[in-house]
């Protein structure tokens, strides 16, 4: 799930890889490792998480996902800038379509072009196929489901605490859902924009390994890569809440805490 500089460098030129470039068209185009496709994954936010909604994103999914050339044989590796949060998002949506073989570039394209590997500016176009992951919900949690289960589940808000207290509002309303504990996914990354070591990140989050835990910030960006963060450190149980506080924030009845 997480793959160094150098051992992608290894695996450039094989034909069974997909790199994806997860940053914007221009930053894309003004830099970007060699042989990767770009996938501006910021550009598909979902806050419907209703059960029309999952099944819509699901079918938005698959299509892009065929578009960009995703197919079950391919080794395919994200990645943005640091080990970041759009990346991250890749890589928890291919492990919520099943797929076998999925990584993020721990440091990113900054580690990359600082450590002098190969490089260029020339895009790279999709050779699409007929992507067809299976859902897995596992790893997924809508409003409804964390509505219900509030009082079971332990709830991690990975956005900044001025966002969590309701300081700095990005919704119809500010604040945070009921009983959320807040760890700004920030703590995930070293100042040399790789993730944290292992005994650094289990200080972080000390909960238990097998509770389940489910994850959101604003769009289900900075959760992904907290999701991740999880699963390295080797706990078994999470889930991302995908419509995050742009639904839950923004539908009425939901009860929130500031």
């Amino acid at each position: 799930m997480f793959k160094t500089t150098s051992e992608l460098e290894k695996i450039l030129d094989d034909p069974n890889l997909l790199l994806i470039d997860t940053r914007s068209f221009q930053e894309y185009s003004n830099g970007h490792i060699s042989n990767s496709v770009n996938l501006d994954l910021f550009s598909f936010h979902w806050i419907d998480t209703s059960k029309e909604g999952i099944s819509s994103f699901n079918q938005q999914f698959k299509k892009i996902f065929s578009q960009v050339g995703v197919s079950e044989e391919k080794t395919v590796i994200f990645y943005d800038n640091i080990s970041g949060m759009l990346a991250a998002r890749g890589v928890w949506l291919l492990e919520y379509f099943s797929h076998q073989n999925v990584s993020i570039l721990d440091g990113g394209f900054t580690k990359w072009k600082n450590e002098g590997r190969v490089w260029d500016t020339i895009p790279i176009g999709y050779k699409p196929t007929n992507f067809s992951g299976i859902p897995n919900s596992k790893i997924l949690a809508g409003f409804e489901y964390i509505l219900e289960n509030l009082d079971k589940i332990t709830i991690l808000d990975a956005r900044s605490q001025e966002e969590f207290t309701g300081k700095l509002v990005r919704a119809a309303r500010g604040g945070h859902i009921p009983t959320s504990i807040n760890i700004d996914w920030k703590e995930n990354i070293s100042e040399q924009g790789v993730f944290k070591n292992d005994e650094n990140l289990s200080e972080l989050y000390q909960l238990p390994k097998d509770k389940e835990i489910i994850t959101y910030c604003q769009g289900a960006y900075r959760a992904a890569n907290t999701y991740l963060v999880l699963k390295k450190i080797g706990f078994t149980n999470i889930k991302v809440y995908l419509g995050s506080w742009g639904e839950w924030g923004n539908k009425l009845e939901l009860p929130i805490e500031e």
